[in-house]
């Protein structure tokens, strides 16, 4: 079976730098792969992808050691074991407030005796190996998001859960739920200390912790502070900046050699 590069680098003690991907295309999530990413996370909650683009992206992306991941829209058993039999290697799943909820979540994603995952890993026997069946429930990765006030106040209980792989911070609704603005790279004390404090619980389970972020300097930041997965923008939100920086320096250098006539 091939192996989990996340797997890999939290093996060696190393941080995962992970993309987003919102374009719903082949082509531009073999260009995030090919750009040498740990892993690459297909957002299926807020993104415009469908499961057949998800496929697709997925098969582009196993162009390389890239890990794919998949946010699913929400805690759907269905969906998850749909994904994970597409080749994702493992789901980010909002939401999850409960220790029931994260219960419900790791059962998704195991092969029974550990779990209730259905058996028909149909795109994962291609993408990952033949003895992908063997090799399943030690190599996915199950994340439950943290982000709202119930999670907070389940925060231990949540972590305690048998199974669960990592937790994964989303920013901007931790962010409403805390009564601050919704946005990444929060500097505001109460998200700031909320960060804080699930990455020191999760620390404290032996759970892997993962966050969100708006800028590489934030997401250095991160790892700087022991989290073990950290996000950079999208594709989207790069293609936008990159185009936005190309179009500003020319028009720049246009205004500057009108001025010098």
């Amino acid at each position: 079976m091939r192996m989990n590069r996340i797997r890999q680098l939290w093996a060696e003690g190393r941080a995962a730098v992970n993309g987003w991907l919102a374009i719903p295309n082949g082509f531009s999530a073999e260009t995030m792969a090919h750009a040498g990413w740990d892993s690459l996370t297909i957002d299926m909650q807020h993104g415009v992808v469908d499961y057949q683009a998800a496929v697709n992206m997925l098969t582009a992306i196993s162009t390389t050691d890239t890990a794919p991941l998949v946010r699913v829209p929400w805690l759907d058993p269905g969906i998850i074991m749909k994904m994970l039999d597409a080749g994702a290697w493992g789901v980010i799943c909002p939401m999850v407030n409960t220790r029931e909820d994260a219960e419900r979540l790791v059962s998704a994603t195991r092969y029974p005796p550990h779990g209730s995952r259905s058996f028909g890993p149909i795109r994962a026997l291609l993408s990952a190996g033949p003895d992908y069946a063997r090799h399943a429930n030690d190599t996915v990765l199950a994340f439950a998001m943290i982000e709202t006030r119930e999670a907070l106040a389940n925060l231990d209980a949540i972590l305690a859960t048998p199974g669960l792989d990592a937790i994964y911070i989303g920013p901007a609704d931790l962010s409403l739920a805390l009564g601050c603005t919704p946005k990444f790279d929060q500097t505001e004390a109460p998200v700031v200390e909320a960060i804080a404090h699930i990455l020191a619980r999760a620390q404290a389970h032996g759970v892997r912790a993962g966050i969100h972020n708006g800028t590489p300097e934030y997401a250095r930041q991160m790892i700087d502070k022991g989290f073990d997965l950290v996000t950079i923008g999208s594709d989207a939100r790069l293609m936008a900046a990159g185009a936005q920086q190309a179009l500003n320096l020319v028009r720049a250098e246009s205004k500057s050699a009108a001025s010098g006539y």
